[in-house]
């Protein structure tokens, strides 16, 4: 990729150059100059992404010496903020007197373990592993083989990461994807292998009407229903009241099994996750990025009868890094540190001061924009109608008003994400300073949107 035609900064007044000459020669030899779809210019980190020097608590710096107040926090991972010291010293600790991966297990994992169990009501047992695609592929697969039945329902608009068979309808082409109370499944992208697609029904989120026709059409042939509690892979949509409950009356009653993909919202809204906050008990259940504290750990687990079909070796789950030492070291001080008494209320108020700081900031400049959350997870949407589902944030939601908007915070110093597909994240080491710092620079931007509108 030629980026000498490019501008020098991602926002005026914003000196990036050093990113965009290292952005340049790593398209040299790393296609699209970087190793993650969610970092690359056509997901808005456009002319180039920034690159980072380092990250301490709240803080984030370019190779430019630009320091923002980081709300990316590596996509969610980041819950305590960069380099927390009981989290790095574990894993220094770990790596120094230990070792890293034995391929035996160690009196770590089944400590680990006990601590997820305690922390999550609907997880008797739990299989560790190292990515949210991982552990989603195999609770998919642990559903079929127990309910022996074929078929996946997921939604349209959520991502469970990049399997061939889920990969499916994340952010489809409305006019390809059939109409809204029945959509098609539509791949990501070319490469998927045909037939994959016949096992999966695509169904539109918080319409527990659409949810309850295709069971009973199919109910039979469906094995589990895959959903993300909060739908946070297209932007921030809470789920209507009693969507979730409809959802797990009618699979409990259908004999379907209910996986909830907690990689995101996973000890981030609670020690319990989402489903301790929202108060709904799942079959199996998915969590990586909380869970590590800012190392990569993922792990999968669920109701006894189900994950004994892994105890006695009839669905295998394998990987030679799983429950490596160095994931089990993190995610054994970072639960420790998650069970701090009265951190999960000060991350609350935190999060809450800036969330409706946000509101009152869009409401108070006259923009058509509001802001959706819960606890540390929430993002703007630039619209006048509400978003419940893909559909909607499709058809509603002003995209290049939000590149303006994420634009302007950047070069005042705020980063999250240039997607509004995305989210904004606030870790523990956030403190109230920063988050007057953030809507103050908020209150310019705002001021300049409302100008322009």
């Amino acid at each position: 990729m030629d980026t000498s035609t490019h501008p020098s900064a991602l926002a005026d007044g914003l000196q990036t150059s050093r990113s965009g000459e290292l952005f340049g020669a790593a398209c040299k030899l790393i296609p699209g100059g970087v190793n993650s779809t969610a970092r690359a210019t056509w997901s808005g980190w456009n002319p180039y992404p920034l690159f980072v020097e380092s990250g301490q608590g709240s803080r984030l710096t370019d190779v430019d010496g630009n320091e923002y107040i980081d709300y990316l926090l590596g996509l969610g991972p980041m819950i305590f903020g960069h380099r927390p010291a009981r989290v790095t010293q574990a894993v220094v600790d770990f790596i120094q007197n230990r070792g890293t991966v034995f391929a035996l297990p160690t009196a770590d994992e089944a400590r680990l373990a006990q601590k997820i169990v305690d922390a999550i009501p609907s997880v008797d047992m739990v299989r560790l592993c190292n990515t949210g695609t991982e552990a989603v592929l195999y609770a998919t697969r642990l559903a079929r083989a127990f309910t022996k039945r074929s078929k996946i329902i997921r939604f349209e608009g959520m991502y469970h990461g990049f399997s061939d068979g889920v990969y499916w309808s994340k952010h489809p082409s409305i006019s390809k994807a059939g109409p809204d109370n029945r959509p098609i499944a539509v791949a990501q992208g070319p490469g998927m292998p045909k037939g994959v697609e016949d096992n999966l029904i695509i169904l539109p989120w918080n319409d527990a009407q659409a949810l309850e026709d295709a069971i009973r059409r199919e109910g039979d042939n469906i094995a589990a229903v895959l959903t993300e509690p909060v739908m946070c892979n297209t932007g921030c949509i809470l789920p209507r009241p009693g969507y979730l409950q409809a959802m797990r009356e009618i699979t409990s009653k259908h004999g379907i099994v209910l996986i909830f993909d907690e990689v995101i919202t996973g000890f981030r809204l609670g020690l319990a996750g989402a489903q301790g906050r929202l108060g709904i008990k799942p079959d199996l259940s998915v969590f990586a990025k909380g869970i590590g504290g800012g190392f990569p750990v993922a792990a999968m687990g669920g109701r006894a009868d189900i994950m004994a079909l892994v105890a006695n070796g009839t669905v295998s789950m394998a990987g030679t890094y799983s429950a490596n030492g160095i994931a089990i070291a993190a995610a054994n001080a970072a639960l420790d540190e998650l069970n701090t008494p009265g951190l999960y209320a000060q991350l609350d108020a935190v999060s809450d001061e800036l969330r409706s700081g946000l509101a009152t900031v869009m409401a108070d400049a006259g923009l058509p924009a509001y802001v959706v959350g819960i606890g540390p997870l929430m993002q703007v949407w630039f619209a006048k109608d509400e978003i419940h589902n893909y559909r909607d944030a499709e058809r509603h939601a002003d995209q290049k008003i939000f590149d303006v908007w994420w634009r302007g915070m950047l070069a005042r110093g705020v980063l999250f994400h240039p997607g509004a597909y995305e989210n904004l994240f606030v870790s523990t080491a956030h403190t109230r300073a920063d988050v007057a710092a953030t809507l103050e620079a908020a209150r310019q931007v705002a001021a300049e949107l409302a100008r322009t509108i």
